[in-house]
């Protein structure tokens, strides 16, 4: 299956106690179909202390969303989107956003 998200991606939260709420994506897990998205589903982890964090304490990070619980958000028209592919006369192939049909455009790597 190909996944469709990628890093760097804004995505909306559709289910769940973060409905509504919209982020980055900071990571992304194929083999267990989760994302990480900045900002949405934050959870308080406790640490103990470190010589980098010698106080230690309670921290917040992001967990991890499950892709089902995610829609892209299109640049071009704002709205939340399925993502398409589309085969260009390179043969490349390319995300388009099924409602504007816009190109969905993230920085590849180097």
């Amino acid at each position: 299956m190909a996944l469709r998200m990628r890093k760097g991606d804004t995505v909306s939260i559709i289910t769940g106690k973060d409905k509504g709420k919209k982020g980055k994506i900071l990571r992304v897990e194929p083999r267990k179909n989760w994302v990480i998205v900045e900002g949405v589903n934050l959870v308080k982890k406790h640490t103990k202390p470190t010589k980098d964090n010698p106080k230690g304490g309670i921290i917040q990070k992001e967990a991890p969303v499950h892709l089902s619980n995610v829609m892209v958000v299109c640049p071009s028209c704002s709205k939340t989107t399925r993502i398409g592919r589309v085969v260009t006369k390179e043969k490349a192939k390319s995300r388009v956003c099924l409602n504007c049909g816009a190109e969905l455009v993230t920085k590849k790597k180097k």
